[in-house]
C-alpha cells in the first residue's frame, strides 16, 4: 500500500455531467473530488467510510466548500485529483483537493472541504476516537495557521504563471 500525505488518482470527464460548452459543470467538481477522496482513503490508507459508518454508527459529514475554478475540465479529458489533509482536530478535518490536467502542468480547480465527524445514531457532532487521530493525525499536512482560502489562492495562481 503506498502510503502518502498527498494521494492522486486520474479521472476522466463524463458527457453526462458537461455543460453544453462541454467543459465540467461547476456542480459536479465537487462530485469529482469527494470520489476521488473515497478512494484515496481506501487506497491509500485502507480505510472504508462505509464500513467504518457501519461498524461505528459514525461518519463525517461535509459542512463547509469552499471552490475557486482556474481551468475548465474538458468532455473526455483525463484529470489528475490530488488530496491532502490541511487540518486535523478533535472534530473536523479540513481537506484540500486540487484537480489538474493529466501532465500536472494546468491547475483545473481547488477545493477546501471541512468534514464534521458526526454521530449517525444520536445525530450530534462527536469527537474523533484515538484509532483514527492515530491513523490520520500523521497524514495531516498542515499551511502556516494564518493562511486562508482566499491567500491560497492568490499564492496558487502565483506560483502557476
Amino acid at each position: 500500500m503506498n502510503i502518502t500525505k498527498t494521494p492522486e488518482s486520474i479521472a476522466v470527464i463524463r458527457f453526462p455531467d458537461c455543460d453544453p460548452f462541454n467543459h465540467l459543470n461547476n456542480s459536479r467538481y465537487i462530485d469529482y473530488f469527494i470520489n476521488a477522496r473515497e478512494d484515496h482513503l481506501v487506497n491509500n490508507y485502507d480505510f472504508d467510510v462505509y464500513r467504518y459508518a457501519k461498524k461505528t454508527g459514525r461518519s463525517w459529514l461535509v459542512t463547509q466548500n469552499q471552490i475557486a475554478y482556474f481551468n475548465p475540465a474538458q468532455l473526455m479529458e483525463k484529470v489528475i485529483i490530488l488530496s491532502t489533509i490541511l487540518e486535523w482536530n478533535t472534530s473536523d478535518i479540513l481537506v484540500e483537493m486540487q484537480m489538474w490536467n493529466e501532465e500536472k502542468t494546468l491547475l483545473k480547480s481547488v477545493l477546501w472541504t471541512t468534514f464534521t465527524h458526526y454521530d449517525l445514531i444520536h445525530q450530534k457532532r462527536s469527537k474523533h476516537n484515538a484509532y483514527l487521530n492515530e491513523k490520520f493525525s500523521e497524514y495531516e499536512n498542515p499551511l502556516p495557521s494564518s493562511l486562508r482560502f482566499e491567500q491560497r489562492i492568490i499564492n496558487i495562481k502565483q506560483n502557476n504563471k
